[in-house]
């Protein structure tokens, strides 16, 4: 990804003495950015300044919700501008039309390509800075700048004693053109890239100075809670709000969309209130359906409609119909919350005709949108301040906690906190879709010949548009904010990008098969959902990995030899199939009462293989030992790579053993971490994590190590028990 230096950076003195550098970043997506150099369209822009007085800031275009972009970001423009990172002083990016993300045209972090897409034009950010200082240090001393050096936040003499510090540099800086390409530091220079070094981010999260959104203080600041209907699509019929109005601390009960809000001078006094709240739900527009009832429509549908074709190479009708066998299997995969450790919140203030909101956001420009919509304000009224988020996983890319704030703001004219609690948070969620997966494979002697995929359910911007189509265009009245949206999903793949939620990682599949058709079903039952960490990557790999394992075992070859015959032509996949299989001793085979089960998988541009190794002990399930090859490219922090990686299976496992959002009658059952629960520390395995040794460039590192963990653990329950799964939750049992 590269462009001209013009292109790339503006470079203007401030009023302060400092040098501002405008640089280009693109943004964050689970699917290519759509940037185009040639016509040099739509770039996000991030700031660096350096100030007289020796201070570097560094502006973020992406949150840090735990993911290491603080830290990998900044390691990566320091590394050209040759300070330490350490140095550095990041901070959130403000919404503005420079930070949006090229391909969705909006302001938002995932999909796991934060450094993947900041990459070069970080680096080149860095090094352009640092050539300009170096011109102006040469111009003071009348020598000639290539023979300059810069090196911890100063530029060097070539006698090698007298230097300068950038801090005295920034005004005559800012007014040098740099008049040809410049080189970047070659690999075996670099200082910080490729090695492990702590987080940025640590000290500040350790002693409680990093603010979270849940952290947010304001004067005179009021605390609100807010009933929503057990079902979703119910509406608000009739409330006893008088009667709580007189309750001690009560301020205000106030009639909003998505339900009755409570505000309180103290949030326990808020949440008492709220247990003597009695609303009447008119349920004509609710959703009815239970869980059995989803997974009937999606049989019914596949049934009836084959889908659209989403991938389709040579003929697989022709291999079935001349095949000695066909296989076939169905998967189902439950709806799942997010469970982020920090419940949703937010924190508005209306005043003086405008708002100013301070919420964990990963998007802040839909945050800006949802903020408008409940109020009289425009989108550029409307301030966003983010903060530190306490887990993402994606339920913070939809802004529904920011709507509720904004609009009981709009109508108290308070600083006003919003606070879920961690029931709520449950039973309100928007959660990852549950899925259906009909595999068929056509197989002639130990030869597969035919692969076919049928995805069933829905899209998950289907539900995204409504807030992210008026955020493209915040110029636009209201009153054409849902129009925005019908018109969005309307033109997907024509004029806006398709969205590929439901099925990535089933069109792009590795395996060295002639015949392959993968169709999407498209059906929703109207439940709410949203992105998960690794979207349509976690169903589909459980659904293609544990098939794979079954037609291994079909043909009666080994699983990792049956993989590797068909991944031959594919060097990356192969590098980490083998490299696990070698970490794990996989010919070696499990102690007595164990056994292992194998993946392989890619996402977003990430190259993973995992082993692991189970018994069913007592009547559960145990997790003995997690192997994992990752090839991510080039590496920035190898610590924060293997963090990541560790995180993404204990995220995988805990939905894998104990993930199950149920409905009755339209009604989430679940509530707390007792009946959603998460993989405790006593379950957690040992973790081995292998990182290739790469010069290709970063790709994802959030979420690629979860959608290898369903199917490696159920193909090693399989090989324990004889007993194929092919539903999540994986159990226990064994007849």
């Amino acid at each position: 990804m590269s462009m001209n230096r013009r292109d790339f950076l503006k470079v203007s003195a401030g009023s302060s003495g400092s040098l501002v550098l405008a640089l280009s970043l693109p943004g964050c997506a689970s699917i290519e950015t759509g940037y185009e150099e040639a016509d040099g369209s739509w770039r996000p822009d991030a700031w660096l300044e350096l100030t007289t007085g020796g201070a570097v800031y560094f502006t973020l275009a992406r949150v840090e919700m735990g993911q290491g972009t603080y830290t990998g970001l900044t390691t990566v423009i320091a590394e050209e501008l040759e300070v330490d990172p350490a140095s550095i002083t990041p901070t959130f990016a403000p919404v503005a039309a420079e930070y949006r993300n090229p391909l969705y045209k909006l302001q938002l972090t995932g999909g796991s390509t934060s450094l993947a897409t900041s990459w070069e034009p970080l680096r080149q950010a860095g090094a352009e800075a640092r050539e300009m200082l170096i011109l102006a240090a040469a111009r003071v001393w009348g020598v000639n700048h290539r023979e300059c050096t810069a090196f911890e936040g100063q530029v060097r003499h070539p006698n090698g004693a007298d230097a300068l510090p950038y801090g005295k540099l920034v005004k005559l800086a800012a007014s040098e053109e740099v008049r040809h390409d410049v080189a970047l530091k070659p690999r075996d220079q670099w200082r910080y890239i490729g090695k492990n070094r702590g987080r940025l981010d640590a000290t500040a999260k350790s002693t409680g100075t990093a603010e979270y959104g849940i952290d947010v203080e304001l004067p005179g600041m009021v605390y609100a809670v807010v009933t929503r209907p057990p079902r979703y699509g119910a509406r608000v019929k009739s409330f006893n709000g008088a009667d709580i109005e007189t309750m001690p601390g009560v301020l205000s009960v106030i009639e909003i969309e998505r339900g009755v809000a409570i505000v309180a001078s103290k949030y326990w006094l808020a949440r008492k209130a709220q247990q003597q709240l009695i609303v009447e739900w008119n349920n004509d527009d609710a959703v009815t359906l239970s869980t059995a009832d989803v997974f009937a429509l999606y049989h019914h549908a596949a049934d009836e409609d084959a889908g659209e074709r989403e991938r389709s190479d040579g003929s697989f009708s022709e291999a079935a119909e001349n095949a000695e066998r066909v296989v076939e299997a169905s998967y189902e995969q439950p709806y799942l919350a997010h469970a982020t450790l920090e419940p949703m919140n937010a924190t508005a203030w209306y005043r003086d005709n405008a708002m100013e909101v301070w919420a964990p956001t990963q998007a802040p420009d839909l945050g800006r949108i949802a903020a408008a919509r409940v109020s009289d304000l425009s989108p550029g009224d409307v301030t966003i301040n983010t903060t530190f988020l306490g887990g993402g996983f994606g339920r913070r890319l939809t802004q529904d906690y920011i709507e509720e704030a904004a609009a009981v703001a709009y109508r108290i004219r308070k600083p006003v906190k919003v606070i879920w609690s961690r029931e709520e948070d449950t039973r309100h969620d928007l959660f990852r879709p549950a899925m259906l997966h009909r595999m068929k494979a056509s197989v002639s002697g130990k030869t597969v010949t035919g692969w076919h995929h049928q995805v069933v359910g829905p899209q998950v911007l289907d539900w995204y548009v409504r807030n992210a189509a008026p955020a493209q265009y915040p110029w636009s009245p209201k009153f054409l904010y849902n129009t925005l949206g019908k018109v969005g999903l309307l033109a997907e793949g024509i004029a806006t990008p398709k969205d590929i939620s439901a099925i990535e990682g089933a069109i792009d599949y590795p395996y060295d098969i002639a015949n392959v058709e993968v169709r999407h079903t498209h059906t929703d039952p109207g439940v709410p959902i949203t992105w998960w960490r690794s979207v349509g990557y976690s169903h589909n790999g459980f659904a293609a990995e544990t098939f794979m394992d079954e037609l291994a075992h079909e043909t009666g070859a080994d699983p990792y030899e049956f993989r590797r015959g068909l991944i031959r032509n594919q060097p990356r996949h192969l590098a980490v199939l083998d490299k696990v299989a070698a970490m794990a001793d996989w010919q070696g085979g499990a102690p007595s009462g164990r056994a292992r089960g194998l993946a392989l998988f890619q996402s977003f541009g990430t190259f993973v293989a995992q082993i692991i190794e189970a018994s069913i002990e007592h009547g559960n399930i145990v997790v003995h030992k997690v192997w994992c090859a990752v090839d991510c490219g080039q590496v920035v922090n190898p610590e924060i790579v293997r963090d990541q990686i560790e995180g993404g299976i204990i995220f995988g496992l805990t939905a894998a053993l104990h993930g199950e959002i149920t409905l009755v009658d339209g009604e989430v059952q679940q509530s707390n971490f007792h009946d959603y629960m998460l993989m405790r520390n006593y379950e957690r395995p040992e973790v081995l994590v292998n990182i290739a040794e790469s010069s290709e460039a970063p790709t994802g590192i959030g979420e690629p190590g979860v959608p290898p963990v369903f199917p490696a653990l159920g193909n090693a329950l399989f090989a324990l028990t004889g007993k194929r799964q092919r539903a999540l939750p994986l159990n226990a049992e064994v007849g």
